[in-house]
């Protein structure tokens, strides 16, 4: 039984592919996920202070002007995919050669100091991200089933290896109090390499998965595992009768109806709502009473568990509705705890105790992780019906997430609902 798994999971593969379409994947979203993993280490630097998340959010948000500018062109002055993709690569690799350097250098505009450069970088690299949702996908969609998977696992990796520098690099431990003149203010412990390190890194990997691409759009031998697909224009693409019948990546022919397919649509733009916009925005409020550690922990391990919850999904046949709806069960707890302890900031319940900081952590990390496992077993469901399905899923994705983030950055700036937390 384990034998023919692992068979179906890793059998008739071409080694390079996967290892291309993971380094491939990994330039979607790494430029945002490492500017998540450093907050804790930007807001003691950068004059936002821990009001940057509800900034981040509506940056990325903003970059959405990318899948709308995408959609325009390919409907009036039609561009070749692979085009498109490597301008915006370039786009990433440019950005990330400039933040080691200027991150932490401020404007005076509009009676304060600002972080114009950094709101920069951050837009760029949302750019990057926010149109991958709409192209690096469904570009995908024209290999076979097997890669699809591939692909993702290496959109998870972009969360998780920043995730790993973050925790090897370490963000110093809780603050403590000291006494400075009249005032007494909270001092971090460095960590154990700058931040100026940690983008230079992160650099480093957006250039390789730019040479990836390059190889994925370039080789014969690559080319060969195209699915038996009728590329039509840019990611407007049909699968023969053999592909839409028989797939090994599921147990069963996927036949959604109408009302299924519509649903699923709305379902992951709700989906995207919660965990791309309002969960980043409001995580401080929520892990900061427990501590900085603990806020750091929150961040890593919810990025570890994307890529953790799609390998687990190559090992899980079975591809219906019923399995989403029973997932999403298991997972709207999970939510309305995390949720729940963002309102009660600065006391939420259990700040004291171990376990309150256990329970916090796994609420996040569990958020994050079911929601990536649902998300990719609806993309998986929608593949067969051909690349338009796979675009539909990107724009749902990204409505979503930028409705939630309108939503968080007034709630979070205007509201008074979210408080922060004082260390001291």
């Amino acid at each position: 039984m384990v034998l023919s798994t692992l068979e179906r999971v890793f059998g008739n593969r071409n080694a390079l592919v996967d290892v291309l379409a993971v380094f491939f994947g990994i330039g979607s979203w790494i430029g945002i996920n490492a500017l998540w993993v450093q907050l804790p280490l930007l807001v003691n630097v950068l004059p936002e202070f821990w009001y940057l998340a509800s900034y981040l959010v509506i940056i990325i948000q903003i970059a959405n002007i990318g899948p709308l500018a995408y959609t325009l062109i390919q409907k009036y002055c039609p561009i070749p995919d692979n085009i498109i993709i490597y301008f915006l690569l370039t786009i990433g690799v440019v950005s990330g050669g400039f933040i080691p350097f200027f991150y932490d250098v401020t404007v005076y505009f509009l009676s304060s100091d600002r972080s114009l450069l950094f709101f920069i970088f951050t837009f760029c690299f949302a750019l990057v991200g926010c149109t991958s949702s709409v192209l690096f996908m469904p570009y995908f969609g024209r290999f076979r089933g097997i890669y699809l998977i591939t692909y993702l696992i290496g959109e998870g990796l972009s969360g998780l290896v920043p995730s790993i520098l973050g925790l090897i690099q370490g963000v110093g431990g809780n603050a403590q109090c000291e006494v400075i003149g009249d005032d007494i203010v909270p001092y971090f412990p460095p960590p154990r390499f700058s931040t100026q390190t940690f983008f230079i890194i992160i650099f480093s990997l957006l250039v390789a998965s730019l040479l990836a691409f390059i190889l994925l759009d370039r080789l014969k031998s690559v080319r060969d595992e195209y699915a038996n697909v009728k590329i039509l224009n840019g990611n407007n693409y049909q699968y023969d009768e053999s592909s839409m019948t028989s797939d090994p990546t599921l147990n069963e022919t996927v036949n959604l109806s109408t009302i299924n397919y519509r649903g699923l649509l709305v379902y992951i733009g709700l989906l995207c709502m919660f965990v791309n916009a309002i969960v980043p925005s409001i995580m401080p409020f929520s892990t900061l009473p427990y501590g900085n550690v603990t806020y750091h922990l929150a961040i890593t391990l919810s990025l570890m568990a994307n890529p953790i919850a799609c390998f687990i999904a190559m090992f899980v046949k079975k591809n219906s509705v019923n399995h989403i709806f029973i997932v999403s069960i298991i997972f709207l707890p999970f939510l309305s705890y995390a949720i729940t302890t963002a309102v009660l900031s600065p006391a939420p319940p259990l700040t004291e105790n171990t376990f309150g900081e256990f329970l916090v952590i796994t609420s996040w990390t569990l958020v994050i992780g079911l929601a990536s496992y649902i998300r990719l077993k609806i993309t998986t469901m929608f593949r067969l019906k051909g690349g338009k399905s796979l675009v539909w899923i990107g724009v749902s994705t990204q409505i979503g997430s930028f409705v939630g983030s309108v939503v968080s950055f007034l709630l979070t700036n205007y509201t008074g609902i979210f408080v922060s937390f004082q260390p001291c």
